[in-house]
């Protein structure tokens, strides 16, 4: 019997680590995507073409759109099975607060979108270049708790979102932070001037989705009956991001069947992601 349980103990502690370790792997990937597009500032002369942008920020819009159905608001609505005819409302409920939280903070932070004159949120006396990485910060906020909160729900015994669609959902949002984090950088290069400069903004920008997955892992760990909440409020947040800042992006002038094209290819790429490796 002993030896029984000493084996027992030994596995439950490996499937830990090993759960642990894929866990900080899969946080890190998101901005690791950010920083490798930050550091095209030292490889391009000038900023993506307009269409490409416009692409690439349909693609961005696809991909957190999939995301959002696929690895956030259907996990929330399949592990709130136990309310029968309302498995929806932690889903409703949590992605409706997870929108009013993200409109609320657009309202009070002074940031400032890549080529705009005009700032938003409450307008304060800060340098161009600081409010153009506040803009991407609070972009990368509701991606690091998708992250978080699809780890947690691997990690905790009562929800049913495996390593490989944690892990899918992680890749997605790296692989659309690659050339987001370009085009973020080369702006505020082409205002400060530097390089480094340029590079070290939307490296900081990053940093923000390991922090608030890890905040969000924290919170999950913590009260595990609001792990459907979360997982709808990321949702909810990701949303607001694509419709108030992505969509009207790429939407702007003319060829804006381009920017379409991009959410298409994003959706279908996330969508096939989850699908399989869930």
């Amino acid at each position: 019997m002993g030896i029984k349980r000493e084996v027992r103990t030994g596995v439950r502690k490996m499937i830990f680590e090993s759960r642990a370790f894929t866990t900080l792997i899969g946080v890190m990937i998101p901005f690791l995507g950010t920083t490798l597009g930050a550091s095209m500032v030292f490889f391009m002369k000038n900023e993506f073409k307009i269409n490409l942008q416009r692409f690439l920020l349909g693609f961005a819009s696809g991909v957190m759109i999939a995301a959002s159905v696929w690895s956030l608001l259907i996990p929330a609505i399949d592990q709130s099975a136990s309310y029968g005819k309302a498995a929806w409302v932690p889903a409703a409920v949590g992605f409706l607060v997870g929108i009013t939280f993200f409109l609320l903070l657009d309202k009070i932070t002074p940031y400032l979108r890549a080529k705009a004159k005009q700032a938003e949120g409450i307008t304060k006396k800060i340098k161009r270049e600081s409010m153009l990485f506040l803009a991407v910060t609070l972009h990368n906020i509701p991606e690091g708790m998708a992250v978080g909160v699809v780890f947690a729900g691997m990690l905790s015994k009562r929800a049913e979102i495996s390593a490989a669609a944690a892990m899918a959902l992680s890749v997605g949002i790296s692989i659309q932070n690659f050339p987001e984090g370009a085009i973020v950088s080369m702006p505020i290069k082409a205002e400060t001037g530097s390089k480094r400069q340029a590079f070290w903004y939307g490296f900081a920008s990053g940093i923000v989705e390991p922090a608030a997955a890890g905040f969000t892992l924290l919170l999950t760990a913590v009260v595990v009956p609001v792990l459907p909440y979360l997982l709808a409020f990321a949702a909810g947040a990701m949303i607001y991001v694509v419709v108030e800042e992505l969509i009207p992006d790429f939407q702007k002038n003319k060829n804006s069947d381009i920017g379409m094209i991009g959410v298409a290819i994003g959706f279908a790429l996330m969508m096939i992601l989850d699908v399989a490796l869930g």
